[in-house]
């Protein structure tokens, strides 16, 4: 009688999986890890009998059930096996785990395994290859073999682009329907422009708020559509906004330093809006790594005597860099090293790079997805803004870029008073005096929420009460993006600042929707008293250069 193709590999499986001889151990030894020949030998049994509790319901006909949404779709359900492939891929994963937290190492090399094991484990998928996906089989009956020609015409673009597509990135252009919200550009210099944006009250608060968003990505995740724009909330708001637009780096920036971002970038920032305000105070503001630098900035001139700042909120931002979660995978004092070695002193980090580093935290959902789709089946994807600005990456300058590695990532030397010197000031950002809002996202895989908290204890460290901290639901992006008008997800509060992140969950208080009304009352609290608002942009001496967004945020890295 012939074999079933399932007992062949039932035969060699587990040898494949657990034996002296399989890769995965081989892979094991190589990072220098080990494990308890007891332990293998329970995992082994253990996998053993659910691998025969599956043969059995197969010579049964009893289909397998699972729930993950990679194979929701009825075609995997119904299909015996391809039900069975399912059934066995959740299999070997759900043991490849337990295989890899039975490894003794130490919890670095223990992340840096699991990381590349789950790496693996969602490339293996069967619905990442057109010989065990059923959907973009029947795909191709249906279209007459057209879905398969179109998904390779889609492939072979984005090998031209260097980078799978996302979005319908022909359905989108910055400042015709992304960055949007009306502004002048009033200043420039190397590293960035000045945005001021056109009032949309009669009145505004005195106090102008200055908004650093992230180097490392573009300006307008926080001005997308005017629905979802933080930067019009604002301006609603009846605050005078200014906003940061980062250059791209190209070669004539590849001398740039961290000590240049703050000096020539923050600092300028900051010293232009009071000269445009005539105000010696702002509403300082700084969104992930912009964060980063705002607070850097402050620190810097807090050391040379000035405060500037009535307030400061971080959205999502690493101070103290204890804890980096996933990211902590790529930072070691080898690969800081090679860095160092080959831009430190003068290069570029490739936007390539970066992109490809965020898409490997979120693989399922930014790289395995969008072959499904767009290759196997031949679907052009769907215009997302979102997903349009998430592929519109920026370089970075390598002497500024490795500094921040070894000095935050690695060193984690920051948040240490006075062990740093940046533009030639002592760093102590317990000196920097302003109420700091801060903002963290449940469920961050960039900056985990206890990080962002660690910063509620690090500023104002002898007036803690000045500081407030509020957590939401969703990730670094989702969790921050969620307009007050939208009324979804949710939030929690707590007005105390305990020594630890959990302490402050314990005692916090869930409340529905977002959480931008309770930035906005802040920012009101330390926005000053009401004035007429300001007729034109700029002033005397910073007259109008170009309309927002301006030409820097539209230099492409690609």
């Amino acid at each position: 009688m012939k074999q079933n193709p399932m007992q062949d590999w039932i035969k060699q499986d587990p040898q494949n999986l657990f034996g002296a001889d399989s890769s995965m151990l081989k892979t094991l030894k190589d990072f220098g890890a080990e494990i308890d020949p007891a332990v293998l030998s329970r995992l082994q049994s253990e996998y053993l009998v659910e691998l025969g509790n599956l043969w059995k319901d197969f010579l049964s006909s009893k289909l397998p059930e699972f729930d993950d949404r990679r194979f929701s779709a009825s075609d995997w359900h119904k299909q015996t096996m391809h039900a069975y492939n399912v059934a066995i891929y959740l299999l070997n994963a759900r043991f490849l785990g337990l295989l890899t937290e039975a490894v003794q190492a130490p919890e670095k090399k223990k992340q840096k395994i699991r990381f590349a094991v789950q790496q693996m484990v969602d490339a293996m998928s069967p619905a990442n290859f057109l010989a065990t996906n059923p959907e973009a089989q029947a795909k191709v009956i249906e279209t007459g073999g057209e879905s398969l020609r179109q998904g390779m015409s889609l492939m072979l673009e984005d090998i031209q682009k260097g980078r799978i597509s996302l979005t319908d990135e022909a359905a989108f252009e910055v400042g015709r329907n992304v960055a949007t919200t009306e502004g002048t550009v009033v200043f420039e210099n190397r590293l960035f422009q000045l945005i001021q944006y056109k009032p949309l009250t009669k009145t505004v608060h005195q106090t102008p708020l200055l908004m650093v968003p992230p180097c490392i990505n573009k300006f307008y995740i926080l001005d997308l559509q005017p629905e979802n724009s933080l930067v019009r909330y604002a301006v609603e708001q009846g605050h005078t906004v200014f906003l940061v637009s980062w250059a791209n780096p190209d070669q004539s920036m590849t001398d740039v330093s961290w000590d240049d971002y703050i000096e020539q970038g923050a600092i300028t920032a900051i010293e232009t809006v009071q000269a445009i305000t005539k105000q010696s105070k702002i509403n300082a503001f700084g969104f992930c790594v912009g964060g980063t630098i705002v607070s850097t900035a402050l620190a810097v001139l807090a050391d040379r005597g000035i405060h500037p700042a009535a307030s400061l909120t971080l959205l999502t931002t690493l101070l103290d860099f204890s804890n980096t979660g996933v990211l902590d995978v790529f930072v070691d004092e080898l690969q800081v090293s090679m860095r160092e070695q080959t831009i430190g002193q003068g290069g570029l980090l490739p936007a390539r790079d970066l992109a490809s580093t965020f898409s490997s935290l979120r693989p399922n959902d930014l790289v395995w997805n969008y072959v499904q789709s767009n290759y196997l089946k031949g679907q052009k994807p769907p215009a997302f803004d979102l997903l349009y600005w998430n592929s519109d990456s920026t370089n970075l300058p390598g002497p500024m870029f490795c500094w921040y590695l070894r000095n935050t990532y690695l060193e984690n030397s920051l948040r240490v008073p006075g062990k740093l010197k940046v533009a030639g000031s002592a760093v102590d950002l317990g000196k920097i005096d302003a109420p700091v809002f801060i903002y963290g996202s449940r469920e961050d895989h960039i900056v985990p929420w206890q990080a962002a908290y660690a910063s509620a204890t690090l500023l104002n460290p002898k007036k803690k009460s000045r500081n407030r901290f509020i957590l939401g639901a969703s990730g670094h992006i989702a969790g921050v993006i969620n307009p007050a008008s939208k009324n979804k997800r949710n939030y929690w509060v707590n007005d105390k600042i305990p020594a630890e992140a959990q302490a402050w969950f314990d005692d916090a208080t869930e409340c529905p929707g977002s959480w931008w009304p309770e930035w906005a009352e802040f920012l009101s609290n330390h926005g000053g008293k009401m004035v007429k608002a300001p007729i034109k942009a700029g002033a005397v001496g910073y007259s109008e250069i170009e309309s927002a967004p301006g030409r820097y945020v539209k230099v492409r890295a690609d």
